[in-house]
């Protein structure tokens, strides 16, 4: 039997509330709930239902890659990429939103633009301080701060697969961390 205090070879794991790209995810979420309910109802189920489909995909994907971290480098990278499709996927139908209604995207110059980009930087920010733009009763304002919201989220992501990929190119996966752990116990005996 090995001692309590042989290395291990499932590294600490879960966390994801602490990601910033969960955070997001989950004030897009909620935030394409609200605007599917305020703005689509009229447009039937099939869009509503990809759109929060594809919100709730987003998060869930970041919540399941982050629990499979530990026993799966492989599978955190997927979850965390199928999060990303997701992310880009809630994109377009936001893009799509505002262009068949003849509404404009806003520029990165456009001073509600600028001011998302200011919340968007605020340590902790939740779906409270997004509220009054999600919920305005402009639907230009409301798709504009969640499209905003997705596209930070996508690009979010998109650093986080690149920073597993790093770790894992370091590290290795669970194989080769079985094998060290072994190796050590080994070793001490």
């Amino acid at each position: 039997m090995p001692p309590d205090d042989s290395p291990g070879f499932i590294p600490p794991h879960g966390g994801y509330e602490k990601l910033l790209s969960y955070q997001k995810a989950l004030i897009v979420f909620d935030g394409t709930v609200f605007f599917t309910k305020k703005w689509l109802p009229k447009y039937g189920d099939r869009t509503v239902d990809q759109m929060v489909q594809a919100a709730r995909s987003g998060k869930q994907n970041i919540v399941e890659g982050s629990e499979a971290s530990g026993t799966s480098k492989k599978m955190e990278i997927t979850l965390t990429n199928a999060a990303r499709h997701s992310q880009g996927e809630l994109k377009e139908d936001y893009q799509d939103f505002l262009r068949t209604r003849g509404l404009s995207e806003w520029p990165a110059i456009h001073r509600y633009a600028r001011r998302l980009r200011e919340l968007n930087r605020l340590p902790g920010a939740t779906y409270e301080d997004f509220k009054k733009g999600i919920e305005s009763d402009d639907p230009e304002i409301s798709a504009n701060v969640l499209l905003g919201l997705v596209k930070v989220t996508h690009f979010l992501l998109g650093k986080q697969i690149k920073a597993l990929e790093q770790v894992f190119l370091k590290e290795g996966g669970m194989s080769e961390r079985m094998t060290r752990a072994r190796l050590a116990i080994r070793n001490r005996q």
